[in-house]
């Protein structure tokens, strides 16, 4: 498949990823991702010129295996929470963006699941494919609990306040934990990305 496709997939991925952050977020009292403009499908605000375009291409030429990429992230702000529901909207708001990668892949995957039983062009096929692989990618590598991934806000928020320091501390080193996530973690959670890919959608996947 061409890489053009790769990437624009990737960038509707980590779009529709971080604007569901911003959408439930505004849901629950913040409206700084809707003034940012930041609630739009449009990618233009979202992207990220080395995470949404440069790095795919770079992982993409080296044939490296592994495809990932991200968009700014939306902007938001817990202080507009009602203390009474902080850590709910926070926990909400860390997930919103997992659920709905996991949810576009569900839907591909049945799209999929549904050759079975009626005739789907073979290229339809791939692309329902990699659309699946991309999102589940994205939501099982997201949901690693490290500053800046969401599964460090999904941590925190179900954590007592007294942890809130150990938050602010490793929010101060995210690129440092970012770069051995990437590094050392994938190689580790990469195995469950293909097979929650395999479960949903009954085939392998080669990248």
């Amino acid at each position: 498949m061409d890489s053009i496709f790769y990437i624009l997939i990737l960038i509707i991925s980590v779009v529709a990823h971080e604007v569901a952050h911003g959408y439930v977020a505004f849901k629950f009292g913040d409206q700084t991702a809707k003034m940012a403009g930041r609630l739009t499908i449009n990618p233009i605000p979202h992207l990220d010129l080395f995470g949404s375009i440069l790095l795919p291409i770079i992982l993409i030429a080296t044939n490296s295996g592994f495809l990932f990429g991200w968009a700014k992230p939306v902007p938001v702000n817990s202080a507009n929470f009602a203390p009474e529901t902080r850590k709910k909207a926070l926990f909400f708001v860390s997930i919103a963006g997992i659920v709905v990668n996991l949810i576009i892949a569900i839907f591909f995957s049945l799209i999929i699941r549904s050759s079975i039983f009626i005739a789907i062009p073979p290229s339809i096929i791939e692309i329902s494919a990699l659309i699946v692989f991309l999102n589940v990618l994205l939501a099982v590598f997201n949901a690693v609990p490290v500053p800046p991934l969401d599964g460090s806000g999904i941590l925190f928020s179900l954590l007592p306040d007294r942890f809130n320091r150990f938050e602010r501390i490793a929010s101060a080193y995210t690129l440092p934990l970012f770069v051995i996530v990437v590094f050392f973690v994938w190689p580790v959670i990469s195995p469950l990305v293909f097979w929650i890919f395999n479960l949903m959608t009954g085939i392998s996947f080669n990248l």
